[in-house]
């Protein structure tokens, strides 16, 4: 089982949305992608309500079967369909591969 971890900071604005919208619907898209792509076993994506400078906005949590799974995950097209969105939206990002 390999574990997809990813954290993003969110710009104030994009897309004609506050950072606070954007969240929504970054988590509405990744979220809807369960069940629809081969190998990915659950996704989950949390946003952060504790406000701190330190603190990213957006948390996304997933497993998946292993590190083939993960490679067709990342270039799936439904995958794809929702990165130029979230790529728009965020300041920066942080991610975490590992297997358990």
């Amino acid at each position: 089982m390999v574990k997809h971890i990813v954290f993003w900071k969110l710009k104030e604005e994009a897309h004609g949305n506050s950072a606070e919208t954007n969240a929504k619907l970054i988590k509405e898209k990744l979220e809807a992608l369960s069940g629809q792509i081969e190998g990915l076993v659950k996704i989950e994506v949390g946003i952060n309500f504790l406000e701190s400078a330190g603190n990213y906005d957006l948390a996304l949590y997933s497993e998946v079967a292993s590190h083939e799974a993960l490679d067709y995950y990342q270039n799936h097209p439904l995958h794809q369909a929702v990165l130029p969105f979230i790529r728009e939206a965020v300041a920066s990002r942080i991610a975490v591969d590992y297997e358990s």
